[in-house]
């Protein structure tokens, strides 16, 4: 999956210095960290929860695989495909699903992968909304197939 989408119509070099810019000026540290070094980024071949959601404004998808083993998420994988901020919260996810319990991975909350990543700009803060949405999905799917 590409990692971001640009305005197809803004040269190459005017999409750069908007994409540096951004990064610059609005986002974290651990922020510029996740996008530079996902976390848990691939698929998971033994997953037994997956689910693939994406925001229907915006364009924006994430794929979430986990292994689940006596309610306790053993691995986690992400795949994402948009906005630089679907990508943090898609590698921050997937970073701190690992050893949770499926009951606590439940009662995350978009604040928290916020939080994870350093904050995110209002206008931005759809993007863990996404992640915590295709977390619930790959649960409920996941105890679909008796996991």
């Amino acid at each position: 999956m590409d990692r971001f989408v640009f305005n197809q119509r803004e040269s190459a070099p005017n999409r750069i210095a908007t994409l540096t810019s951004d990064l610059t000026l609005a986002y974290s540290e651990t922020f510029k960290d996740h996008i530079a070094h996902p976390r848990n980024a691939g698929d998971l071949a033994d997953a037994n929860a997956t689910a693939e959601e994406a925001n229907p404004v915006c364009g924006d998808r994430l794929r979430l695989s986990l292994y689940v083993r006596d309610g306790r998420i053993q691995a986690a994988r992400f795949l994402a495909y948009g906005c630089p901020a679907t990508l943090a919260c898609g590698s921050a996810i997937a970073e701190m699903l690992e050893g949770m319990t499926v009951e606590s991975a439940l009662r995350l909350t978009r604040k928290e992968i916020i939080s994870a990543i350093g904050g995110l700009p209002t206008r931005k803060q759809h993007a863990a909304g996404l992640a915590i949405e295709t977390l619930r999905a790959a649960i409920e799917r996941g105890k679909e197939g008796g996991q």
